[in-house]
């Protein structure tokens, strides 16, 4: 059914969406134990605020950034590009998927305090990009 849902959807249209994330079901125990060792709201939104500034110092939040002021935020390196470009081969992701998920990496390390983008923030980012990887589940 899934499979079917996602088959209506165009690809345009889901290359505009920055996280495709499953939020699979908790057990209560699992939810109620959780609660006690998460990060605190007022924890998260020092952290939010910081990352913003600091893409404001930038000139622009990461979502405004056009192309070339990305490339130069998230100032990729020869390993980095190598992931992006085996990302974007393997799940045939369009420029635009590509540069949202550059966006997206960018804002996570904005998140965790860290001036560049490196391997582990890029590969969270394509973790986010579930629903590119659906049609090659399908097709295997």
């Amino acid at each position: 059914m899934i499979r079917r849902y996602l088959a209506k959807l165009s690809g345009p249209l889901l290359d505009r969406v920055d996280m495709h994330v499953e939020v699979p079901r908790l057990e209560y125990s699992v939810l109620s134990a959780s609660a006690t060792a998460s990060e605190g709201s007022a924890a998260i939104a020092v952290r939010v605020a910081a990352a913003r500034e600091r893409q404001r110092e930038r000139g622009a939040l990461n979502s405004r950034l056009e192309a070339a002021a990305l490339q130069r935020a998230t100032a990729l390196g020869i390993r980095e590009h190598r992931l992006l470009e085996s990302a974007s081969r393997w799940l045939g992701l369009s420029a635009r998927a590509c540069h949202r998920i550059q966006r997206v990496a960018r804002t996570i390390a904005d998140l965790g305090g860290r001036e560049s983008v490196g391997v582990a923030e890029l590969s969270e980012a394509i973790g986010y990009r579930r629903l590119d990887r659906e049609p090659l589940i399908a097709t295997r």
